[in-house]
């Protein structure tokens, strides 16, 4: 079955650098779509950034040149490196995969920003 595990959440003073790991099974990951989200307290979950099979990535603009998303193919790994961290970055992230139409979800690790 499909399984995503995140890590490398805690807690980080602002101005600070974190870098969380997805690790994923059950799929075929050097051709799967991968996504990091985000979701603060009383708000939506948003899209952080995505990275498809072939490096492309999209990252949001609220994080463009603060954050990183990469992908380590030989280790069924995703990454997201962040820096000049923020306390509005303080959330719970999640990866996601695709399988067909059905969405995968891990079950978030969790970041927070403050000093």
């Amino acid at each position: 079955q499909v399984q995503l595990v995140e890590s490398g959440g805690g807690l980080v003073q602002p101005g600070g650098s974190l870098r969380l790991s997805c690790a994923a099974s059950g799929i075929t990951f050097s051709s799967a779509i991968m996504a990091w989200y985000r979701q603060a307290p009383g708000k939506q979950r948003e899209l952080v950034a995505n990275i498809f099979s072939g490096g492309h990535t999209y990252v949001a603009d609220s994080v463009k040149g603060r954050f990183t998303i990469s992908r380590d193919n030989t280790k069924n790994t995703m990454y997201l490196q962040m820096s000049s961290l923020k306390p509005d970055d303080t959330a719970a992230y999640y990866c996601k995969t695709y399988v067909g139409l059905r969405e995968y979800w891990g079950q978030g690790t969790q970041v927070t920003v403050s000093s």
